[in-house]
């Protein structure tokens, strides 16, 4: 498979929509140093043009749109669960990243001999919460400080899996000497910084309050694993990040409710807001999985309450989200009243390893 994506809808239906789903994630991996994992997706992919099992004729044959779906992520988030588990000891060289293996070969023997335990990973959508990510969320509220909005956030966010970056304020942010949050922190991050430093504020939180379609309780070791499968194996630190996210949220769960992504939103946005503070809307790489009409609802509901804003009440939406043009994650941000049409404020890698600034 190619480093070329090859654009369609995401809502487009098809096994000719699941073949190219499958080398659009190839090319998306190598773009963002995941060379295991498009190793992966490329032999997951090679068993499509003739499904010899139950679970690559339910990929081939998938009925959904497979990249809004993520189907591609379904899959190798269960191969890697083998792999993590000590199920499956024949994949170890392909994670080892060893050359001249037959990856084809060896996929398709895992899936054969381990259908019955892959088969559940297509029911549900990938968890790709990454704690990395938060360094964005934290540039864009010095941003919306140095524009005058109050500097306490009221936050909430949508498709927050296990609540990782509803921790944000118990984490150590060092974005180009700028300084956030408490030291040493429950985890801490230093991205390397392109462009100029973003502004210096003094920034707190009035609340963090988050809701998933099928929230992951990290204290629980069984869903902690699925968590982990998920994590490409090639960014060894974001295994290191999941542990300090357990013994967090184990100490203190973050607030995290079950709910789809517009019915929270116009909840939310409906609850009383404090005077002084800056209530915010994030979110991170969920945006394509929210489905058309809950798209649309949380826009609606946004605008119409951002018609509503004060400056003694202000409303922010941070959103950063895969720009597949450019392979990049692209850092959005609008505000009311008056902000105006959304603004970008950066590019930055897909788990958090530098971000470029624009702001």
């Amino acid at each position: 498979m190619s480093d070329r994506y090859d654009f369609i809808d995401m809502t487009e239906t098809g096994r000719d929509a699941v073949r190219t789903a499958f080398a659009n994630q190839v090319a998306y991996c190598r773009h963002n140093d995941a060379r295991v994992t498009a190793r992966i997706v490329a032999a997951l992919g090679s068993l499509l043009d003739a499904p010899a099992s139950e679970f690559a004729r339910r990929i081939a044959d998938w009925p959904g749109a497979p990249l809004a779906d993520a189907l591609p992520l379904r899959a190798a988030g269960g191969i890697h669960a083998l792999h993590l588990s000590g199920a499956a000891d024949e994949l170890a060289p392909i994670y080892a990243d060893a050359e001249d293996i037959n990856d084809a070969a060896i996929v398709a023997g895992a899936v054969h001999r381990h259908e019955a335990a892959l088969l559940p990973w297509l029911d549900g959508p990938p968890q790709t919460n990454e704690a990395g990510r938060s360094s964005n969320f934290i540039a864009a509220m010095l941003w919306l400080a140095d524009r005058g909005l109050p500097p306490l956030f009221d936050c909430i966010e949508i498709g927050s899996s296990a609540g990782i970056n509803l921790m944000i304020d118990r984490y150590h942010y060092d974005l180009a000497g700028v300084h956030v949050g408490p030291l040493p922190g429950a985890m801490a991050f230093a991205p390397e910084w392109r462009g100029n430093h973003p502004p210096q504020h003094s920034i707190g939180f009035a609340g963090l309050k988050g809701c998933d379609v099928a929230p992951v309780d990290l204290s629980d070791p069984a869903q902690a694993l699925r968590l982990k499968a998920y994590i490409w194996p090639e960014h060894h630190i974001r295994f290191a990040r999941m542990e300090a996210a357990i013994a967090a949220a184990t100490a203190e769960p973050p607030q995290l409710i079950r709910a789809n992504a517009a019915d929270f939103v116009e909840a939310e946005l409906a609850r009383p807001q404090a005077e002084g503070t800056t209530r915010v809307l994030m979110h991170s790489i969920v945006w394509q999985y929210v489905p058309a009409d809950q798209q649309a609802r949380v826009t609606a509901a946004m605008e119409a309450a951002g018609a509503k804003a004060t400056a003694e009440r202000p409303l922010a939406w941070i959103a950063l989200e895969a720009n597949r043009t450019v392979h990049h994650h692209e850092l959005v941000v609008r505000h009311w009243p008056g902000g105006g049409p959304p603004q970008k404020l950066g590019q930055a890698h897909a788990h958090g390893a530098w971000i470029e600034w624009l702001g």
